[in-house]
């Protein structure tokens, strides 16, 4: 019986247990099997096979029931996950619905998660800039978080590695707060979006409109190809999944190439209960599952373990993962774990009329959705009344205008030949939020969701800061768009809750200081070398770019790390 409990273990060991499939849970479980480790990764929902599981990619609007609506039934019985500009009726089935994974808002959020292999990289918009020194020294300069202990120059070098494989498309625009990359050809502006791109450089020279940065697949080079993927076919149908590999996902790229390594073992419907650690050892030595189907508990074993459950998840699966020596969370010494949660603000809107240029229209679809306009506030000296700063996208379309009015042969006559109106403009805001200690995740005391894990609490909310920045983008925007002629300015505040913007982060921050901080400079534990932490949770601060490019980079860099501590003997 002890000969067979002994190969039991044998059987459930790997070098390396990665926790999530999504973005970040890809690349760590790409690297570590490249570089030679048997490798568990885990995903808590069902298996997405890239080609065979996007049961809707190839269908036209009217093959579906709905015509692409959402029934008002699921819409009810969803209320969070409805207000989701992607929830739609082509790729609904790639979202968590409200009531199989509940949690407790102690304030208004609205959490939309993707529980599948893959996670939300077959959702994401794929917005993909790099930080730069404004925001990695930000909090330093600013005092509004503690201090990033890395700079610029320490993951420059892991953005072009992931950018080469994953594919990204841009120009280079020579801007320091968003530094170039390795581009694949850029989605050029359309005559309106260039148009405001040079009324911008004529009578402001802080201020810029780019082409939007994207991991579309613009031009494939060589890596991209041996990975099975082809040119992005501007179809922008992204969320149902790309047959084509057009963009990047981990479903696509990172996930196949690790499992072509042989090293890789895939096992979805795996709900992670806690990092088991080993007090004799002093360091964790596996993760407790609960079999989403069987509710059966099984525990795996590992020398090194990566965390990338999703910001929110892996603070509850650390939260959840107490121990003699952690009795309030793995790593928890400093009791900070689950505090200085922050988002993206996306509440704002400024949209307008333009009535020139209409001897153009535009042709296709662009895939990088239009422009960008990098942050431009409080760069290099606070001069505003609120910290940091936002960016913005900023896009041009005209519309086919169709005139219903009167009937017999003329109203057919109009309906079959619409008119194109006049060009539509419109702005949408990304803010920074700061990080703040009531911004928080805890674990509820009395409810536990179907597996027996404690559920969560959210308590996150706007402040002073953020209402500020609205005006200010407001105001800056009214004035741009009136200096570029635009007409009939309209500015918007959703008063949506915060979670919209799908960009939650921190509760397991990154520091130079254990006191204050969960992560040292290589997204390692400070106080359990061998576990790391790649994905949203580790951000000290949360800049105005998006921030997936940084996960990604963020995760290669601490792999590298990671398998050299391990063979120096130091995890």
């Amino acid at each position: 019986m002890a000969n067979l409990n002994t190969e039991s273990v044998k059987q459930r060991t790997y070098d390396a247990i990665v926790i999530g499939s999504g973005i970040s849970g890809g690349w760590a479980a790409k690297e570590l099997t490249e570089k030679g480790l048997k490798t568990l990764l885990l995903e808590r929902g069902r298996d997405v096979k890239h080609l065979k599981d996007y049961p809707t990619t190839n269908m036209y609007p009217y093959e579906f029931e709905h015509r692409l609506e959402i029934p008002q039934d699921i819409k009810q019985a969803n209320p969070v996950i409805s207000r989701c500009y992607a929830f739609r009726e082509d790729a609904m089935h790639f979202f968590v619905k409200d009531t199989e994974q509940p949690y407790v808002q102690e304030k208004p959020f609205d959490w939309i998660r993707g529980y599948q292999v893959g996670g939300k990289s077959l959702l994401w918009a794929r917005q993909t800039q790099r930080w730069s020194d404004f925001d990695f020294e930000g909090p330093a300069r600013d005092g509004f978080a503690v201090d990033w202990p890395i700079r610029y120059k320490d993951i420059a070098p892991w953005y072009s590695y992931v950018e080469k494989f994953a594919g990204i498309s841009g120009n280079n625009d020579g801007l320091p707060q968003l530094p170039d990359g390795e581009f694949l050809p850029a989605y050029p502006l359309n005559s309106v979006e260039d148009h405001f791109k040079q009324q911008l450089k004529s009578k402001f020279n802080d201020r810029h409109v780019i082409s939007a940065r994207c991991a579309h697949l613009s031009k494939p080079q060589p890596v991209h190809l041996e990975q099975g993927r082809a040119q992005c076919q501007n179809r922008t149908l992204c969320q149902r999944g790309c047959p084509f590999g057009g963009y990047f996902s981990s479903n696509a790229s990172t996930i196949p190439w690790a499992q072509r390594t042989g090293n890789l073992t895939l096992r979805p419907y795996s709900v992670v209960e806690s990092i088991l650690y080993d007090d004799k050892a002093g360091k964790a030595s596996g993760v407790r599952i609960i079999d989403a189907n069987s509710k059966e508990a099984v525990e795996f074993y590992a020398d090194i373990i990566f965390v990338n459950a999703s910001a929110l998840n892996t603070n509850q699966i650390l939260l959840n993962s107490v121990s003699g020596r952690f009795p309030n969370g793995l790593g928890n010494d400093s009791g900070v774990l689950g505090k200085y949660v922050a988002f993206h603000n996306y509440r704002a809107r400024v949209t307008a009329e333009y009535e020139g240029l209409l001897e153009y229209t535009t042709d296709g679809r662009n895939p990088a959705a239009g422009g960008y306009v990098p942050r431009f506030r409080n760069l290099y000296k606070q001069e505003t009344d609120f910290l940091r700063g936002y960016a913005a996208g900023f896009s041009a379309k005209r519309y086919f205008e169709e005139d219903r009015s009167g009937f017999g042969a003329d109203l057919k006559s109009r309906l079959l030949n619409p008119k194109l109106g006049i060009w539509r403009v419109g702005s949408h805001m990304m803010g920074e939020t700061i990080p703040k200690e009531e911004s928080r995740v805890s674990l509820d005391k009395s409810k536990k969701d179907d597996w027996g894990v404690p559920l969560l609490n959210i308590s996150m909310a706007y402040d002073d800061n953020d209402e500020k920045m609205i005006a200010d983008y407001h105001e800056q925007f009214t004035d741009m768009f009136t200096k570029a002629g635009f007409t009939n300015i309209k500015t918007t505040d959703s008063k949506q809750a915060p979670g919209l913007d799908i960009h939650e982060m921190g509760g397991v921050r990154m520091g130079h200081d254990p006191q204050t901080s969960m992560l040292n400079k290589h997204n390692q534990l400070h106080a359990c070398k061998n576990v790391f932490v790649t994905d949203g949770s580790c951000m000290t601060s949360t800049s105005t770019q998006n921030p997936s490019l940084t996960y990604m980079a963020l995760t290669a860099r601490a792999v590298d790390f990671a398998v050299n501590e391990m063979k120096k003997g130091n995890l």
